[in-house]
């Protein structure tokens, strides 16, 4: 009896090694659940492709009756501007004080809200003349801006998003942008679309789509290889999101980027061969 005691013990020993291996561990049950609950992820298909000021640091960028409006950045050299799409044609411009350093674009209700990086303080100009209005203050740092039907909307580089009473820059709420469980940071330009917040991810070719009362993410967009033919500078990032409400259309850009891109939305095509497709 005892002499069968290792032999029996080896094959109980086997049995319980193919068990494991067959078996799924909890963290592979775990990552399989969350990857079929996964945000969903879209592509891209370009429509066009317009002339881009490639010294023009985007900070922010709108589209409004034909024409598109952009905040430029870096002190010394921002500025706002209207841009004829078809040529990149800079129609009107406005130098911002070098002691500033603008960030994102909003306009409301014939207004342009221009907010800068580190200042503390949103210009407010005639949408038509460019003349200054007001000079608003807001505490943190100033990334992106957005008009909505609650009011603008504000990133400051963090997760959190900030709704602003536009007339004072008072604080209305505010709400954490989450993917799952995972906050989500560095968000930059901000435009509305279709009632969501769309937001560009600072240093990554992802644009957020947001549902603005709850902050969830409800869907990505991977703009990878859009400027994969240009040999660009390491912060000529993707930044720039504009809606042509009107039309449906879509425009896209970056800073220092020499294009300006009308995208449609599509669903991502499956990996072939091991690359992936936009």
């Amino acid at each position: 009896m005892s002499s069968n005691l290792p032999r029996a013990l080896a094959v109980l020993g086997a049995a319980v090694v193919c068990w494991a291996v067959a078996a799924p561990s909890t963290s592979t049950l775990s990552a399989q659940r969350a990857a079929s609950a996964a945000t969903p992820v879209s592509g891209y298909r370009v429509v066009n492709a317009y002339p881009h000021d490639p010294d023009a640091y985007t900070q922010g960028l709108i589209f409004r009756d034909g024409v598109l409006y952009e905040s430029t950045g870096r002190n010394g050299k921002s500025t706002l501007r209207k841009v004829k799409l078809e040529t990149g044609a800079v129609l009107q411009q406005r130098a911002v004080d070098p002691a500033h350093f603008a960030e994102g674009l909003a306009e409301w209700k014939g207004r342009l809200f221009q907010l800068t990086w580190q200042s503390n303080v949103a210009f407010v100009y005639d949408l038509a003349t460019f003349n200054p209005v007001k000079t608003l203050r807001f505490p943190g740092e100033g990334w992106g801006l957005a008009a909505s039907p609650e009011g603008l909307i504000l990133s400051d580089g963090t997760a959190d998003l900030r709704v602003l009473e536009p007339d004072t820059f008072r604080e209305l709420r505010r709400v954490t942008v989450r993917d799952g469980g995972q906050a989500i940071d560095q968000l930059n330009e901000l435009e509305f679309v279709r009632g969501e917040v769309w937001a560009n991810v600072w240093h990554t070719n992802r644009i957020a789509r947001i549902a603005p009362r709850t902050g969830r993410v409800v869907g990505w967009i991977d703009l990878s290889g859009l400027m994969g033919m240009y040999r660009l500078d390491p912060e000529a990032v993707l930044n720039g999101i504009a809606f042509d409400a009107t039309s449906g259309r879509l425009f896209v850009t970056g800073k220092l980027w020499p294009k300006l891109f009308e995208i449609q939305v599509v669903p991502r095509a499956p990996a072939r061969g091991g690359q992936r497709s936009q």
